[in-house]
C-alpha cells in the first residue's frame, strides 16, 4: 500500500519574485551607506549614488510588490501571513518614494532626514524580505 503525502504549504517562492525581493536589501543599503559616506564627507557624489541606488531599490521593491499582490489576488497561493508580508513591502516602497523625494532636493538640505529615511527603509527592507521567504505559500512548487 502506497501513501502519498500532500502538503498543502510550499516554502517556494517564484524565482523571478525572489530575485526581485533579495535585490531590494543591497541596494537599500548601498543608498543608507551612500548618505552615511556624505554625511561623513560631504561629497556630493555620494548623494547622488544614493539618489540612483534608491531609484533602482524602488523599481525592484514596486516588481516585488506586484508579485504579492499577485499572491493575494490568487486564493489558491493565499497563505497566513502574506497579509502582513504585502502590507510591510507596501511600507517599504511608500518610506522609498519618500526617501526619493527627500533626496530630490538639494544635497546639503536632504542629509538628516535622507540618512534616518535611507537606515528605516533599509531595514523595511530586510523585515519585508525576511517575511517574503518564510510565509509559506499555498500550492506545491512544480
Amino acid at each position: 500500500m502506497i501513501h502519498t503525502i500532500n502538503h498543502r504549504y510550499s516554502q517556494t517562492v517564484y524565482p523571478l519574485h525572489a530575485v526581485f525581493l533579495a535585490g531590494t536589501v543591497p541596494l537599500f543599503l548601498g543608498a543608507a551607506l551612500s548618505d552615511a559616506a556624505y554625511a561623513s564627507s560631504y561629497e556630493i557624489q555620494w548623494n547622488n549614488f544614493a539618489s540612483w541606488l534608491i531609484a533602482g531599490g524602488l523599481v525592484f521593491a514596486g516588481i516585488a510588490l506586484i508579485f504579492a499582490i499577485i499572491d493575494l489576488c490568487q486564493a489558491h497561493r493565499r497563505a497566513p501571513g502574506i497579509f502582513l508580508y504585502a502590507v510591510i513591502l507596501l511600507a517599504t516602497w511608500v518610506a522609498g518614494f519618500i526617501n526619493a523625494l527627500m533626496h530630490a532636493r538639494d544635497a546639503w538640505a536632504s542629509m538628516p532626514t535622507g540618512l534616518v529615511l535611507s537606515v528605516i527603509v533599509t531595514v523595511l527592507a530586510c523585515i519585508a524580505t525576511w517575511l517574503g521567504f518564510c510565509t509559506p505559500r499555498i500550492g506545491g512548487a512544480k
